[in-house]
C-alpha cells in the first residue's frame, strides 16, 4: 500500500503539493472562525450537582458561574456602616440579573467576621460559564469604592478573579501565535544542527505549518459536534509543531540514507515511504490510542481535548506520507544543497561510527550496570509520582501579585478569620415550591458548614436558591465529607445540592471511576498494535511496561516541582499542594503516545536489522546508534515546544507543559538510551519470541536479500566517509 502510494505521489507531486497549499490557505481562514467556538466548562452530564446547576440556570438565570466575593474592611463595626451598605447596593445595581447577598440584605451575621470589622458580599452573575466570561473585578472594585470613607477598604475576589490574577490578563489568541512562533524558531535552531542545509531544515517546518493549519480546519468542524476546550489551540500549535517535525525527521533521515546509498530519486522516495512511512503510521497510531483515553471519558471538557488532540497526529501523519514525499520528489538531491552549517557537523549517516555507536557497544558490554542505573532513576521518580494529589488547587495557593485585587481580597478574608469556603460555596436548588429557609436551616446543622442563607428574593415561581459556606476551601481535604453529609441531610426534600465544590467533586468521581478502565484499554490496544508491528510479544510488552514507568517518572517530576514546590518558583508559582485532575490525564494521553514514538522508531530499525542479519547484538548496536540522533533531535524539539507552552497563561497549564517536557527528555535518555538497549541485551533471543499460533495473525517476516540496506549494515563493505549527494543524479 505504501509502495503504491509513493509511486502515485512521485508521479503527481505537483498536484499533491497544490492540494496541500489550497487546504492550508483554507486552514488559515478556519483559525479565525474557530476562535469563537472554544468552551471551558467542567460539565458532568447526568450527575446531580451539575444537572441542578443547569436547572437553576434555566429557572433563575444563575447557578452556572462561580460567585464573585466583594470584601470590605473597616476599623469600626462594619455592620453599622451606611457607606458600606450603599457601596454594596451600588455593586448589586452594577450586576444586572445577578443574585446578591450580604449582611444588609439578609441580616445574617454569617456575612461578618467575628470582630465585625470585615464583611463580604456574594454576587452570583447571570448567564453561562464560558471561556470569554470575565469577572470585571476592577470595575466592581471601583464601583464599590466610590464614596467610601477613609479607613474603609474594598477588594474583589473569588475563583474567577483569582484565576484572572494568575494569567495577568493574557489573551489566549495572542499567546498561541507568539508561542507557535517561538516554538518554530527553537525547532529551526535544532534542525540547523541536525541537517545543516537549508532545504532539509525548511522542509519539516513546511510540513508542520501544513499540519497545524489543517488541524484547525478539522477542529472547526468538530466544534459543531462537541465542546472544544480553550486549551486545544495551544496543543495544536505546539504539539502539532513537534509531532509534524518529528515525523518529517524520520522520513528525511531515511531519504538522505537512501540517496547516500546510491538510489535514484523515485527509488529513494519509495524506500523512504515504505520503511520510514510505516514507522510514522505506527507512531501516529500510538499517539492517537493514547488520546483515546480522553475521548472515551464521559466528560465534555476532556473529550473535546482528546478529539482535538487526536487530529494533531492524524493530520501530521497524512502530511508526512503525502506532502513530504511530494516535496522530496521535487527537491531530490537538492535537499542536501545550500549548506548553512560547517561541514564538520555533516551527518554521514552511519551513527555506529560515532559517539552513539560507542555508547551502544558499551551497553552491550555492560548491560547489567547500565540497566541498574536506569532502573534506580526510574524507580526514584516513579515513587514520587505515587504521591500525586489529583484535585483542584486550593484558592489560597493560586499565585498572583499581592497588589492584585483578587489576591488582596483573599488575604482580607483570611486575616478576618472568614472561611475560604465562601469563595466556593455550597448551593441548594429548591424546587416544587419547597421551603428554602428550611433547606438553609438543615445545612446549618451539618458538621463542617459554618453558615447558610436563603435570601427572600432568590426565587422565581416555585424555584428558589440557597447558599451555604463550608468551613474549608471547596478543594481542600474534608470537603468531600461535608458534601456527603449535606447530601444526606437534604435527602427526601425538594432541595438538591449544587455549587462549584459539589460539581467539582462530581467531576473528580466520574473521572477517576472511569479513567483506570480506559487506561487498561489503551495499554491493551497498544500492546496488540506493537505486537503486530514488531512481530514479538516480548518487545511489545517491554515497550508498554517501560512507557508506563516513564509516565510515572514524569508524574514524579510534576509532584517534585509543582505540588511540593521544589523549583516551581522558576515559573512564578509556589507549591500548589495538588495537581488539577485533568493534568495527569493529559500527561498520560500525550506523553504516552509521544514516548511510544521513540520506541517505535528505535525498535522498527532494530527489527529491520535483525531480520536482515539474525544478530540481536547487531540489531541493538545499529538500531540504537542510527536512531539516537533522530530520537534526540525529536525529543529536543518536542521538549522545547512544551517548555514554550509553560510560559503561557494559567499556572495549571504550566505543570502540564513542564511535566510532558520533562517526561520527553527522561524517556529519550534514561528509557531509550539506557533501559531499552540494556534490557534487550539481557533478554537476548527472547526479544523476538512470539508463540507459533500467533504467526498467522502477524505480517510475514521478510527474507534476507542483497539490497543496499543489507550491504550498508556490513561495516567492511561501505565507506563511512562517503559524501552526501548534492545534485540530482
Amino acid at each position: 500500500m505504501l509502495t503504491w502510494l509513493a509511486h502515485v505521489v512521485v508521479r503527481h507531486r505537483w498536484a499533491v503539493i497544490g492540494t496541500w497549499v489550497a487546504l492550508t490557505l483554507f486552514g488559515v481562514f478556519a483559525t479565525t472562525q474557530v476562535a469563537d467556538r472554544y468552551a471551558n466548562s467542567t460539565a458532568v452530564p447526568g450527575e446531580p450537582a451539575y444537572e441542578a446547576s443547569q436547572r437553576a440556570l434555566r429557572a433563575l438565570g444563575v447557578g452556572d458561574r462561580t460567585p464573585i466575593v466583594v470584601v470590605f474592611h473597616s476599623d469600626g463595626d462594619i455592620g453599622q456602616s451606611a457607606p458600606v451598605e450603599q457601596a454594596m447596593a451600588r455593586v448589586a445595581g452594577a450586576s444586572p440579573g445577578a443574585f446578591t447577598s450580604s449582611f444588609f440584605t439578609t441580616d445574617n451575621p454569617v456575612y461578618l467576621s467575628q470582630d465585625r470589622q470585615t464583611a463580604f458580599q456574594m454576587i452570583y452573575p447571570a448567564g453561562e460559564e464560558g471561556v470569554d466570561v470575565v469577572s470585571n473585578a476592577q470595575k466592581l472594585k471601583a464601583t464599590a469604592a466610590e464614596g467610601l470613607p477613609d479607613g474603609t477598604g474594598v477588594n474583589v475576589t473569588g475563583r474567577l478573579p483569582l484565576t484572572e490574577a494568575t494569567t495577568d490578563g493574557t489573551e489566549a489568541g495572542g499567546g498561541v501565535l507568539l508561542e507557535a512562533v517561538i516554538g518554530g524558531l527553537g525547532a529551526l535552531v535544532i534542525l540547523l544542527f541536525v541537517f545543516g542545509t537549508l532545504p532539509a531544515v525548511l522542509t519539516p517546518l513546511v510540513i508542520a505549518i501544513a499540519a497545524i493549519f489543517n488541524a484547525f480546519t478539522l477542529v472547526w468542524a468538530v466544534s459543531y459536534l462537541t465542546e472544544v476546550s480553550a486549551i486545544v489551540p495551544f496543543l495544536i500549535a505546539l504539539i502539532g509543531l513537534g509531532l509534524a517535525i518529528d515525523y518529517a525527521l524520520v522520513m528525511l533521515f531515511r531519504f538522505r540514507d537512501e540517496l547516500r546509498d546510491g538510489s535514484d530519486i523515485e527509488t529513494a522516495v519509495v524506500q523512504t515511504l515504505t520503511h520510514a512511512g510505516k514507522a510514522v503510521m505506527v507512531s501516529g497510531s500510538t499517539v492517537a490510542i493514547g488520546l483515546l483515553a480522553m475521548v472515551l471519558l464521559p466528560l465534555p471538557l476532556l473529550r473535546g481535548m482528546g478529539v482535538g488532540g487526536m487530529l494533531i497526529p492524524a493530520v501530521s501523519v497524512l502530511a508526512a506520507i503525502t506532502l513530504l514525499p511530494a516535496l522530496l520528489a521535487v527537491l531530490g538531491a537538492r535537499v542536501n544543497s545550500i549548506r548553512v552549517m560547517p561541514r564538520r557537523w555533516q551527518d554521514r549517516g552511519h551513527g555506529e561510527d560515532g559517539v552513539w555507536g560507542s555508547w551502544a557497544r558499551f551497553v552491550l558490554r555492560r548491560p547489567v550496570p547500565v540497566a541498574a542505573v536506569g532502573i534506580v532513576a526510574t524507580v526514584v521518580l516513579a515513587g514520587l509520582g505515587t504521591q500525586l494529589n489529583a484535585s483542584e488547587t486550593q484558592l489560597a495557593r493560586f499565585p498572583g501579585e499581592p497588589t492584585a485585587t483578587a489576591i488582596a481580597g483573599r488575604q482580607m478574608l483570611a486575616d478576618a478569620g472568614i472561611s475560604p469556603g465562601v469563595m466556593k460555596p455550597l448551593n441548594v436548588l429548591v424546587e416544587n415550591g419547597g421551603d428554602a429557609e428550611q433547606s438553609a436551616q438543615t445545612l446549618r446543622g451539618v458538621d463542617g458548614v459554618v453558615g447558610a442563607s436563603a435570601p427572600a428574593d432568590w426565587k422565581s415561581g416555585s424555584t428558589s436558591f440557597v447558599e451555604a459556606f463550608p468551613s474549608v476551601d471547596g478543594s481542600a481535604p474534608g470537603i468531600e465529607d461535608i458534601v456527603d453529609r449535606s447530601n444526606a441531610a437534604l435527602a427526601g426534600t425538594d432541595g438538591t445540592l449544587t455549587g462549584t465544590a459539589a460539581v467539582g467533586l462530581d467531576f473528580m468521581n466520574v473521572l477517576f471511576s472511569t479513567f483506570p478502565w480506559i487506561v487498561g484499554l489503551v495499554l491493551l490496544l497498544t500492546f496488540v498494535l506493537l505486537t503486530r508491528a514488531f512481530r514479538s510479544i516480548v518487545l511489545a510488552l517491554k515497550a508498554v511496561v517501560l512507557n508506563v514507568l516513564s509516565l510515572a517518572a514524569a508524574m514524579g517530576v510534576v509532584v517534585f516541582l509543582f505540588q511540593d514546590g521544589h523549583g516551581s518558583q522558576l515559573w512564578d508559582v509556589g507549591a500548589t499542594g495538588s495537581i488539577i485532575a485533568y493534568v495527569p490525564v493529559m500527561i498520560f494521553a500525550f506523553l504516552y503516545g509521544i514516548s511510544m514514538d521513540f520506541e517505535v522508531f528505535m525498535l522498527s530499525r532494530m527489527r529491520e536489522v535483525y531480520d536482515e542479519t539474525g544478530s540481536t547484538d547487531r540489531a541493538i548496536e545499529l538500531g540504537l546508534s542510527r536512531t539516537a540522533k533522530l530520537v534526540t533531535s525529536s525529543a529536543l524539539i518536542l521538549m522545547f515546544a512544551f517548555l514554550v507552552l509553560s510560559t503561557g497563561p494559567g499556572f495549571e497549564i504550566k505543570s502540564l507543559a513542564v511535566g510532558v517536557a520533562a517526561g520527553i527528555i527522561f524517556d529519550a535518555t534514561v528509557i531509550r538510551a539506557l533501559l531499552v538497549p540494556a534490557l534487550m541485551k539481557l533478554f537476548g533471543e527472547a526479544n523476538w519470541w512470539s508463540p507459533p499460533w500467533l504467526d498467522r495473525f502477524l505480517p510475514s517476516r521478510p527474507l534476507p536479500s542483497s539490497t543496499p540496506e543489507v550491504i550498508d549494515i556490513i561495516p567492511d563493505q561501505r565507506d563511512p566517509a562517503a559524501p552526501i549527494p548534492t545534485a540530482t543524479p
